[in-house]
């Protein structure tokens, strides 16, 4: 059997949130448009679920739009916010700043602005430096911000690293120049205390398979003074910003897992600590390098390279070994280039390639962070003779 160590990518769905799907997934098959008996429990399933994902987020319920994915949820608040501006001085190209370390479903949509931007309404993509703790570069970002701005987006918690980002500073600096601020929320919901108000962004994304929710679900948060052009038009679902019938089980799933982390986050916190402290003691004896070591991390992310031993290389041997873990290449199935953040943070591209990742949940034990440092010990053992008789 195969123990799941990668809880950044995806979380199995947790037993009380299939239970809640079930109904709608089977008999309550009703549209949640629809007038009849079976459109209005649809709907009020659908409602009280915003009300369930808006209390894990501090935010108002009128202000959750649900889309398909947080992929979806990135590119509405990247290309619907800067779609709806015009810059400030029409002779200067405003600008869209992401931070280095974003996913690509962030900075993909800004490059994508930039690529299809007119003469008349020219938009530029630049990048916000980070540092070698994988935090944001503030002074980099004061100095980007000198030139007109739409929107600033930096994500709460990086998905390899696990590292923290000062996202409230962030958007105090970007308010301070009348630039709109997103933020990816994703990995740092279920794991950290997340308030839209308090971060003081516009926008913030979640979703619901990193929490224990389905797959299919995710939710843009948004400021209601901020005016946004929708992606899909359609049937004018969700106030008309989301068009398309709505995934009623999958929202359903959302609602429940939402209350769930909320109810778990110490918890998770405290045991997925111990798990990852474990996990590093383990490493530094093998002298691996961690990443962001030094930076304010979520407790259950660990992120580290092995001289010499290729990262997809180790993956695949651990996986062999009844360990499902994450290499650092960049996300995306086709990719086999090192870690954009790896590179971001000036880390040397050979020692980028080989980054692993190890993300833990509420469901694993110290006893399998044991038996994964030996099986880690054994395969850097194999791989590394293999290469001294490939020599």
């Amino acid at each position: 059997m195969t123990v799941y160590f990668d809880h950044n990518s995806t979380t199995a769905l947790k037993t009380e949130v299939l239970e809640a799907m079930l109904p709608f997934m089977a008999s309550q098959h009703g549209n949640a448009t629809s007038r009849h008996s079976f459109g209005r429990t649809a709907r009020a399933a659908v409602e009280h679920a915003r009300e369930q994902v808006a209390n894990a987020v501090g935010a108002y319920a009128s202000q959750i739009v649900f889309t398909a994915s947080g992929t979806e949820a990135n590119n509405f608040a990247v290309r619907g916010i800067c779609n709806n501006m015009e810059p400030a001085i029409k002779s200067v190209p405003a600008q869209i700043l992401t931070s280095a370390i974003e996913h690509p479903c962030v900075s993909r949509p800004a490059l994508a602005m930039q690529a299809s931007s007119s003469q008349s309404n020219a938009m530029q993509a630049k990048s916000i430096h980070v540092d070698s703790d994988c935090n944001i570069n503030l002074a980099h970002l004061q100095k980007l911000l000198l030139t007109p701005t739409n929107l600033v987006s930096a994500m709460l918690v990086n998905n390899e690293t696990g590292v923290i980002q000062d996202v409230a500073k962030v958007a105090e600096m970007a308010r301070e120049h009348k630039a709109y601020v997103h933020t990816d929320a994703v990995q740092a919901l279920g794991k950290i205390p997340v308030d839209f108000f308090t971060l003081g962004v516009h926008a913030m994304t979640v979703s619901s398979h990193k929490i224990g929710g389905p797959l299919g679900a995710g939710a843009l948060v948004l400021d209601k003074r901020i005016d946004i052009q929708p992606l899909l038009y359609g049937g004018g679902q969700e106030r008309g910003l989301r068009s398309g019938t709505e995934n009623v089980a999958a929202i359903v799933g959302f609602g429940v897992a939402c209350d769930l982390a909320t109810k778990n986050l110490s918890a998770f916190d405290v045991h997925t600590a111990n798990l990852r402290d474990h996990l590093e003691v383990g490493l530094a004896k093998l002298n691996a390098v961690i990443f962001g070591y030094n930076g304010l991390r979520v407790a259950n992310t660990s992120f580290f390279s092995l001289k010499d031993i290729e990262g997809e290389t180790l993956v695949t041997a651990l996986d062999k070994a009844g360990f499902a873990v994450a290499s650092g290449s960049a996300c995306s199935s086709d990719s086999t280039e090192p870690s954009h953040v790896l590179l971001a943070m000036g880390v040397p591209e050979d020692l980028a390639r080989g980054a692993v990742r190890v993300s833990f949940g509420l469901s694993n034990t110290v006893q399998e962070v044991e038996h994964f440092l030996l099986a880690l010990k054994q395969e850097l053992t194999r791989l590394r003779n293999l290469t001294a008789v490939a020599a």
